[in-house]
């Protein structure tokens, strides 16, 4: 299962079945689940731990030191899930001692060619990130969110759940869950309401969503006063009150 010229440090912990192709290096305090096939020319550096049945193309970096001028050699950590797609080129770096010390990615994400995820990032489950699309430090991307080729999101970003940004959106602010953003700087246009029909979400919610997404953008409300009328209409509509929430807890500010 592991190609001969592949170069696995004694000290790393690979289930039984890994597949591990020509050409790969895997260094020590590296964790990798049972399922998971890697492709040639990986490089993968611990700490590091990856779950069950991931795929890993040919010639990605993960687990490699944060780029962050103050890092100082610590024992940060990179965690990444079960049932990835990580393409060509990919690289994902592990955390730092002034945040949160581990980068996270979830499960079942697709994640294509060319994407950086860099330190201290939480990526959840479900999400996409087309060719290129990148992360600077400290950002966290929600449930389902989807990413154009060549976005880039600002450290300290949040990108809320189900959200959507057009090819090479520059995100400097969250974007609150559902809402689709383009361009540069990123602006919103609307919500992203296919993909909350291919999910299964009722029509009766998705046009309460609607009416929160009125109040937000263009009901000329005070931020205050727009989020205080969502979270009033949120009660007992979970979708609403993870909208509301969201938008409660934004530090950064939210793309407007």
């Amino acid at each position: 299962m592991i190609h001969p010229s592949a170069i696995i440090d004694p000290e790393a912990r690979l289930a039984e079945d890994v597949k591990v192709g020509p050409f790969t290096i895997i260094g020590a305090d590296v964790e990798i689940g049972p399922g998971t096939i890697i492709g040639s020319h990986v490089v993968i550096k611990g700490p590091t731990r990856i779950g069950r049945e991931n795929r890993i193309f040919q010639f990605a970096s993960l687990g490699e030191e944060p780029q962050d001028k103050k890092y100082a050699g610590e024992p940060t950590l990179l965690e990444i899930g079960d049932r990835n797609t990580i393409r060509e080129y990919v690289t994902m770096n592990r955390g730092t001692a002034q945040d949160r010390g581990t980068t996270t990615v979830g499960n079942d994400n697709w994640i294509m060619a060319y994407v950086h995820i860099a330190h201290d990032c939480v990526v959840g489950d479900n999400t996409i990130f087309a060719n290129a699309a990148s992360l600077a430090g400290h950002v966290r991307v929600d449930d389902y969110a989807i990413l154009g080729g060549f976005s880039l999101v600002h450290q300290f970003c949040r990108i809320g759940a189900h959200s959507f940004s057009g090819m090479g959106s520059a995100i400097h602010k969250d974007i609150p869950p559902y809402v689709m953003v383009s361009g540069n700087p990123c602006k919103p246009y609307g919500l992203n309401t296919e993909g909350l029909r291919r999910r299964g979400v009722a029509a009766e919610t998705i046009q309460a969503i609607k009416a929160a997404y009125k109040t937000l953008y263009k009901s000329g409300m005070l931020y205050k006063e727009a989020v205080a009328r969502i979270t009033e209409a949120a009660q007992g509509m979970p979708e609403l009150e993870l909208m509301a929430d969201f938008l409660t807890e934004s530090e950064r500010g939210i793309v407007r």
